[in-house]
């Protein structure tokens, strides 16, 4: 009885120097490796893995895994009706088994994908101002099954990474929008300065044609420009991957003539 509480001891005090670490980044992929990391540590688990949950999709996808291929496992999607993890999302309580194949919630298509073999299971929410954030999980207790112990440090930690979570989510936005803003700058002067040259009167039939067509195109750059930060903010979450395209960088040269060409007209 009290080697137990000693341990218990042992792992709050290793909470609050966890909860430090958490605190000294902002870093969302960084904080995650750390939480999946004393995760596994303070439940002596073999593994340990953080999915964040797409409300708008609702499904839950693998932002981080310990012991597991990390490009496999990064953006894999698990369905919120199906799976441990969505009926603990669902549901806002902890899961705990020790024959996770003989749930009816497994979903086996995560372990069929990485080849990595799940025996027991602990899962709880990461819950931030009521709302649900993901799910922290570790698997394959090493010595013996999980206890009610791990299972209160889980949720301890569990509330300690949500909120760190949201708060590296913030940052991210705050620095996202700060870019967006950035990068909108040279499509609006370009239909600034177009528009005013529109309005001097001693510009030919051919000018006016060429003003209208650079208009358009900047018009059609800002709506590009608002879909690539929406994809980025998808990448940066890892719900999807980068794939290769090719492009004419001659058409690129001559697309960024035409935005400079009314600047320079309106410095003669």
């Amino acid at each position: 009885m009290a080697e137990i509480e000693t341990q218990r001891l042992d792992g709050y005090r290793h909470l609050i120097d966890i909860a430090r670490d958490l605190a000294s980044t902002l870093d969302l992929d960084t904080l995650l490796r750390r939480i999946v990391a004393a995760a596994a540590e303070i439940t002596d688990a073999e593994a340990g893995s953080i999915l964040l949950y797409d409300g708008t999709a609702r499904q839950l996808y693998f932002q981080v895994a310990t012991n597991m291929d990390q490009p496999t496992m990064r953006g894999l999607v698990v369905p919120l009706e199906g799976s441990i993890a969505g009926w603990i999302v669902a549901n806002r309580r902890t899961v705990r088994t020790e024959e996770a194949h003989g749930d009816p919630r497994f979903f086996s298509d995560v372990e069929q994908t990485t080849g990595f073999p799940t025996q027991s299971l602990l899962g709880v929410p990461l819950i931030t101002k009521e709302k649900v954030v993901g799910v922290l999980e570790v698997l394959n207790k090493n010595k013996g099954n999980f206890t009610d112990a791990d299972e209160n440090l889980l949720l301890v930690l569990g509330a300690q990474a949500a909120v760190a979570i949201e708060n590296a989510r913030l940052f991210q936005q705050s620095d996202l929008i700060a870019e967006f803003v950035h990068e909108l700058r040279t499509p609006l002067a370009s239909l600034s300065t177009a528009t005013y040259l529109l309005l001097r009167p001693e510009i030919s039939k051919e000018q006016h044609d060429q003003i209208i067509y650079n208009i358009h195109n900047e018009t059609l750059r800002l709506n590009t420009l608002a879909s690539s930060f929406l994809d980025l903010a998808r990448l940066e979450s890892g719900r999807v991957q980068f794939h290769k395209t090719h492009f004419s960088v001659n058409d690129l040269i001559y697309e960024c003539k035409d935005v400079m060409q009314g600047k320079a007209d309106e410095a003669r």
